[in-house]
Formats: structure tokens, C-alpha cells, sequence
């Protein structure tokens, strides 16, 4: 039975410029970084507050390679925030290409891409 979810895998182009932005623009920390040697190479991240799921940032070309038929899309994001405009702000003075807010039934999102144009969603949501 499962009872979280633990990691979510994302393959990017260049880890060190997602590893960048996540941290730089968004504030997320970097939990473990790994390095075999011979390519494989991934790099975890949350949120700087604490947080049970994790993100792992994926050399997208070593992952095909080593999983050729694997789906290596952006799979789609909500993330939750308690200063929800505060963020949308603070992004847009960081030059993240952010979308306008939007008023859903279930509340308030808005979305950002990251330098390679994954977009992502955030919602307001207090604690």
C-alpha cells in the first residue's frame, strides 16, 4: 500500500542550470547531490521548509540513454503556498516568466517555467 509520495523525477537538460533555478529563483534547498563518474548524475531538492516529497533533477539525454522508450516529459506540478502573492511578486522581479493569477473554483494559481519552459502551477493554499 502506498502511503506518500516520496520523489518526483525531472529530466532536464542541464542540471546545473535547473539545479540554479530552483534554488536561486525559488529558494528550494539541495537535500543530496550524486555523482557516479560515468554520467549518472542526479541532484534532490525541496523546499527550504521541510518538506516529505523531494524532486530529482535527471541528466534527460544519460536517462534515454539508459531507458530508451521511457517517457521523459515534465510531468505537471502544483505546488502550494501560503504567500501565494508574495511568490507571484517575487518570481516576476527574478525574471520567471510567470502567468497572470487566476481565479479557479478550487482558488487562486498561477504558473512559471523554469530556463528550459517546463511550466509549473502554484495555489494558494494556507496552512
Amino acid at each position: 500500500m502506498i502511503n506518500k509520495v516520496g520523489q518526483i523525477m525531472v529530466y532536464v537538460n542541464n542540471q546545473d542550470e535547473a539545479r540554479a533555478f530552483w534554488t536561486e529563483k525559488l529558494g528550494f534547498s539541495v537535500i543530496a547531490e550524486e555523482d557516479n563518474g560515468q554520467g549518472f548524475r542526479w541532484i534532490e531538492i525541496a523546499p527550504a521548509e521541510s518538506s516529505d516529497t523531494t524532486i530529482i533533477l535527471h541528466n534527460k539525454d544519460f536517462v534515454a540513454k539508459m531507458s530508451p522508450g521511457l517517457n521523459l516529459g515534465t510531468p505537471s506540478l502544483m505546488f502550494f503556498s501560503d504567500h501565494f502573492e508574495q511568490l507571484h511578486s517575487d518570481l516576476s522581479n527574478k525574471n520567471v516568466k510567470v502567468g497572470e493569477i487566476v481565479n479557479l473554483p478550487s482558488g487562486r494559481v498561477f504558473n512559471f517555467a523554469d530556463f528550459e519552459d517546463n511550466y509549473f502551477a502554484v495555489m494558494e493554499k494556507s496552512k
